[in-house]
C-alpha cells in the first residue's frame, strides 16, 4: 500500500514535469516501455527488486537497456536511486501511463478471453467500450485459457464477466441451493 501511494506520487511528479516541458508523449512511450520489458524480463524484474545488487549496478543495467529514453525518464531512474525505491520502478510507470491516459481522456479496457483476439472482434469491442464509456479506448488482450470460452471486460472499475466458466459456476450455484 505505501508503495502504491509513492508510486502515485512519483508518477504525478514526473506527469506534471513532463507536461511542464511538453514531453509528456514521449516520456508516456518511455513508462510503457518500461512496463512491459520489466514485464517480460523476469532477470530484469528480479534484479530490480533485489537487495543484494548494488544501486550502482540498478542503475547501469537500466541506463543500458532503456538507453533511448527522454532525460525526464532518466531523472526519474537517477531520483527512485537516490532515495532507495527503484523497486517501486514498474508501478511508477504503469502509474504515470494510467494518469496520462486519464489527462488525455482515455482509458485502458482489459478483455480477458480464452484465445488471442482477432482484428475484427477487437475492433467490435473497441466501438462497443468507446458507446458505453464516450472515451477513447485502448484494448489489452490477456490470454486465460481457464475461463474457457467467451470473455471477461474490464473498463475502469466495470467488469463485465461473460466466459463460459462464469455460467458453469452459476449453474452449479443454482443446482446446489435446489
Amino acid at each position: 500500500m505505501a508503495g502504491e501511494r509513492a508510486a502515485i506520487r512519483y508518477a504525478k511528479a514526473v506527469l506534471s514535469l513532463a507536461t511542464d516541458q511538453n514531453v509528456a508523449d514521449a516520456v508516456n512511450n518511455d513508462m510503457k516501455l518500461m512496463v512491459s520489458t520489466i514485464e517480460q524480463n523476469q532477470d530484469l524484474s528480479n534484479a530490480l527488486q533485489s537487495p543484494v545488487v548494488r544501486s550502482s549496478v540498478k542503475k547501469t543495467i537500466l541506463l543500458s537497456v532503456f538507453n533511448n529514453t527522454n532525460a525526464i525518464t532518466n531523472n526519474l531512474i537517477e531520483t527512485l536511486i537516490t532515495n532507495k525505491r527503484l523497486n517501486i520502478l514498474s508501478e511508477v510507470a504503469s502509474k504515470y501511463n494510467q494518469l496520462y491516459n486519464e489527462l488525455k481522456g482515455s482509458q485502458t479496457a482489459t478483455v480477458t478471453t480464452a484465445v488471442e483476439i482477432t482484428d475484427e472482434l477487437k475492433t467490435k469491442v473497441l466501438a462497443k467500450v468507446k458507446e458505453l464509456t464516450g472515451k477513447k479506448v485502448e484494448l489489452k488482450n490477456i490470454v486465460d485459457q481457464s475461463i474457457l470460452g467467451g470473455f471477461v471486460l474490464r473498463v475502469g472499475d466495470i467488469q463485465y464477466n461473460a466466459s463460459i466458466a462464469n455460467q458453469l459456476n452459476k449453474l452449479r450455484r443454482e443446482f446446489t441451493l435446489n
